[in-house]
């Protein structure tokens, strides 16, 4: 399944819509990433499957945090 292990971003349903109007069902997939993060606290590399809104989340809290507010609202599966 395709979802942010960061901020919980998951495939959204909607309509693709022709030029006559006719509509029909299409997925918005969330722009995810397999990115290996080095962690300070463990020493090591931790590869998650992010979107880019979780990266920029990464990038301004910091890995642990982000993680651990993840974990908090239980984001991470």
């Amino acid at each position: 399944m395709k979802v942010c292990e960061i901020t919980g971003k998951v495939a959204l349903v909607g309509n693709n819509v022709s030029h006559s109007n006719r509509k029909t069902k299409r997925r918005f997939n969330p722009n995810l990433k397999t990115k290996r993060f080095w962690s300070e606290e463990e020493g090591r590399w931790i590869t998650l499957k992010v979107s880019a809104a979780g990266m920029k989340t990464i990038n301004k809290k910091g890995l642990a945090c982000a993680m651990k507010e993840a974990a908090a609202a239980k984001v991470i599966y």
